[in-house]
């Protein structure tokens, strides 16, 4: 790892005890601040000096709650990824004020103060730490504190990630040399890149590579003190960890489908419930407008329903507001209609237009902002969908997946997903599939969340047609 980026995670310790520091005095001033006593009147004695004998081992622990919850790691995250453990690890530091409010009284006299700090905390160092990632990719677009990669594979896959580099410097990668395969010829000049300095990263971008180049490039990375980056297959093994069993006095190894079993599933169900339901209740308005709307313009049934396939492959009753004309599933199948207007997944087992004639003045508005996705959040309560997972598609388009691709029905479908917020127009539908299978193996409810967090975003700017 570059000393650069070593030094921007250590100063990060600093900088937060600061940050949480001016968190707590905030709380404090705002408390004791005049207008405020106007409207709540002080009724306590906290002299500052005694109440920053009390913050700053608070403060020490929450520094280590944020370590615990990973936000001192040297691997980089996402903005979404470490502003939810920022909020999440905040809110453990303030059940641990909670606790100490037991030994204090004055602090417990001014449930105020603990609720403010909790705010000021998580705002603060929000803010702090997008300052300190825009201060190191500022420096990147200079080009301090980049990565120089060498890439290995003229694969789509190796050319995908270079255009990728190339066009987002701030991730700190900067490619230095792209080779067919590794043969003795491109050692050579890998090791004169090496020599100058223009070489930190080898990444291996050939999906289809024999194990014996892997091996051989994962030798020649360890002995000239490289980093090596695999990238695996549109459809690698299985990322879950495994489970050893004993029987017979032998170890059986079992492959899980998926980490998100057993508690995930029971946590995941439970999220599930909660947010839909609110939701629901939430947009009981909106609902009954749209659907006067939708029949108002074009009479005929407020939903669109069709039978999807959800998890294991079981059909079930999919339904969302209806954006198009009446039977408008029927020029699906009509040749006359494909051939003038086309089909965008042609060769795939999806049905995608453009500019769909098929579409009303309501359903454009309904889809522009996904709003006719409300009803799937009844499926949600109902246990048919999940709020986040694979997209349910037709029977007749699940007949068509390959052998490797039914593995995206190993869970429940869900309204919003990794391949969603990862610009699903443009993607190919093995791309689809593959980032499908990468949550389902590595499903966690921190990638749920980011998932949720990023999608409002998504949906706004428009990022594909989500």
């Amino acid at each position: 790892m570059k000393r650069i980026d070593l030094f921007f995670t250590a100063v990060l310790v600093p900088f937060d005890f600061l940050t949480l520091l001016g968190a707590a005095a905030a709380a404090y001033a705002l408390r004791l601040s005049p207008w405020f006593a106007k409207i709540r009147p002080v009724t306590f004695s906290l002299p500052f000096n005694d109440y920053l004998n009390v913050v700053v081992p608070i403060v020490l622990v929450w520094l280590l709650i944020f370590a615990l919850s990973g936000l001192y790691s040297t691997r980089p995250h996402r903005i979404a990824v470490e502003i939810t453990r920022v909020i999440l690890a905040s809110s453990t530091g303030i059940a641990v004020i909670l606790a100490v409010t037991f030994f204090s009284r004055e602090l417990f006299e001014s449930r105020f103060i603990m609720l403010a700090a909790w705010v000021f905390a998580i705002v603060f160092v929000v803010i702090e730490r997008l300052l300190i990632r825009s201060v190191q990719r500022s420096l990147r677009t200079y080009g301090v504190g980049m990565k120089q990669v060498v890439m290995i594979g003229k694969t789509k896959s190796g050319n995908d990630l270079h255009r990728f580099f190339d066009k987002t410097p701030r991730l700190g990668y900067a490619v230095t040399g792209h080779f067919a395969s590794f043969t003795p010829e491109t050692k050579g000049k890998i090791i004169e890149l090496k020599n100058k300095n223009l070489v930190d990263v080898i990444v291996m971008a050939n999906p289809d590579a024999e194990q014996k180049e892997v091996k051989a490039i994962k030798t020649f990375t360890d002995i000239e003190h490289l980093t090596f980056i695999y990238s695996a297959g549109v459809f690698p093994s299985s990322a879950v960890r495994p489970i050893i069993h004993t029987f017979a006095g032998q170890p059986i190894i079992e492959v899980p489908k998926t980490p998100l079993d057993g508690w995930g599933a029971i946590y995941k169900r439970i999220f599930d419930i909660f947010v839909s339901s609110l939701f629901i209740l939430i947009t009981l308005p909106l609902q009954l407008f749209l659907a006067l709307a939708i029949i108002i313009e074009n009479p005929g049934p407020v939903l669109f329903r069709q039978k999807r396939v959800g998890q294991r492959g079981k059909p079930f009753k999919y339904f969302k507001f209806r954006s198009m004309v009446k039977d408008a599933s029927r020029y699906r199948f009509d040749p006359e209609f494909v051939k003038k207007y086309g089909n965008l997944r042609e060769g795939t087992p999806l049905f995608k237009l453009k500019h769909d004639p098929r579409i009303t003045r309501v359903g454009k508005l309904i889809r522009k902002f996904h709003i006719d996705e409300i009803p799937e959040f009844y499926l949600v309560l109902f246990g048919r969908m999940s709020l986040v997972g694979p997209r349910p598609h037709l029977t007749q388009e699940v007949e068509q997946y390959k052998p490797s691709q039914r593995k995206v029905l190993n869970i429940t479908p869900g309204i919003t997903g990794i391949s969603q917020i990862s610009g699903q127009a443009e993607l190919e539908f093995d791309e689809e599939v593959r980032l499908d299978m990468y949550y389902i193996e590595n499903w966690s409810p921190w990638l749920d969340l980011v998932i949720l967090l990023k999608t409002p975003f998504v949906v706004l700017f428009e990022r594909g047609t989500y």
